[in-house]
């Protein structure tokens, strides 16, 4: 008997197993729950807990509070084609509003050389505006829009205070999208870039906020929604890259400072042409090896002719083909700075109004000496 037992238990399993796969109509689905039986096929939050973050929320706030002073700004150019007809081309960019009275700040390249600028508010309100003033070296321009009603207006910061991983807020109309918000970090400061003018812009904010076409002109906010810049370029012709660059606030308030004092914008004039000279150059003109801004001509009335400064009485052959004046003042300091670049003079120019006084040390017959300039003021063209 004992031996006919596992026979018996494997006659029983495939008895069970015939049963269950034919009479019993087994089927795998009623193991499993049926679909909708316990609510969704999709999981909940693992917590119910409502509300954002407190960085969210600070940019929420910054945002809400910023978007009704941005602005779109559509420039409008007459162009001539290859066949002498003439055609309007558009471009855009942004700006924010400084004051109620309709007073809009943004980029230079935004504004120039438009024949029709019209601007448009978060409420999608279209007014024209007109071009107060522009600032080409730190390219920036002020428009200004008669909207009849007193306007929402940005606060300015103090972008001395920058420090590098501090947190920026960027606002714009990039590829026409308006009211966009990017958010980034400093990522560096004191930035040089070169304009498509081939101009340096000095001192920039480097931030990696999302900076694209149509950004320019707008606010690079802190975190409790000042404008510490305005976005100005970014690194490589295809679109943000994590590398964009903003004016400083600090540079541009200036600027207004200067057009709420005297009613224009003026740029600085000193009236001299001037040429770098060094090394073995400088010794074959008997000029110090450490050389300088050898100045080759002063204009008639100009501050230069008024401080005194010296320029050419002679001219030389260098090189068997090139005609240098000489005899006139060797520019060897700039504000108490040694000259070691050509750009030495044009730097500290670019931070200075007109009637702002400018010291130099020159070279001059063997003995060096101090001169203090009072620049000159040439207006700006519009």
């Amino acid at each position: 008997m004992r031996a006919l037992r596992p026979f018996l238990w494997a006659a029983i399993l495939v008895a069970a197993f015939l049963y269950v796969t034919s009479v019993g109509h087994w089927n795998v689905s009623r193991l499993l729950p049926a679909p909708g039986a316990s609510g969704h096929i999709w999981d909940s939050p693992a917590s119910a807990a409502s509300g954002f973050s407190s960085d969210e929320q600070n940019n929420i706030d910054v945002y809400k509070a910023a978007r009704e002073a941005t602005v779109n700004i559509t420039s409008t150019v007459y162009r001539e084609n290859f066949f002498m007809q003439v055609y309007p081309s558009e471009g855009t960019g942004s700006g924010f509003i400084l004051n109620s009275d309709g007073e809009i700040l943004t980029n230079n390249h935004v504004v120039r050389g438009n024949s029709q600028l019209t601007v448009s508010l978060a409420d999608k309100k279209v007014y024209k505006a007109h071009v107060v003033g522009t600032d080409a070296r730190d390219d920036l321009a002020l428009i200004k829009i008669e909207a009849g009603r007193r306007l929402p207006a940005m606060h300015l910061g103090d972008s001395d205070s920058l420090v590098v991983g501090q947190k920026v807020l960027a606002i714009g109309n990039p590829f026409g999208f308006e009211g966009t918000l990017t958010t980034g970090i400093v990522s560096s400061l004191n930035r040089t870039i070169q304009t498509e003018a081939s101009r340096p812009l000095e001192g920039m904010i480097q931030t990696d906020a999302a900076i694209n076409p149509g950004n320019s002109g707008g606010p690079l906010l802190d975190s409790h929604g000042n404008v510490i810049g305005i976005n100005t370029a970014i690194y490589g012709p295809q679109g943000n890259i994590g590398i964009g660059f903003a004016m400083p606030i600090n540079r541009a308030k200036s600027m207004l400072d200067e057009f709420q004092k005297s009613g224009h914008i003026s740029q600085p004039t000193l009236g001299i042409k001037e040429v770098w000279v060094t090394g073995d150059l400088a010794e074959m003109l008997e000029l110090p090896a450490k050389g300088g801004l050898l100045i080759t001509q002063v204009e008639r009335g100009s501050a230069a002719e008024e401080a005194g400064l010296h320029g050419p009485t002679d001219v030389v052959i260098v090189g068997g083909a090139y005609q240098l004046a000489v005899g006139g003042d060797l520019i060897i300091a700039v504000e108490g700075q040694p000259v070691t670049s050509r750009d030495a003079l044009q730097k500290v120019m670019d931070r200075k109004r007109g009637g702002d006084p400018l010291n130099l040390t020159i070279y001059r017959h063997g003995r060096t000496m101090d001169i203090r300039v009072k620049l000159g003021e040439a207006p700006a063209v519009l």
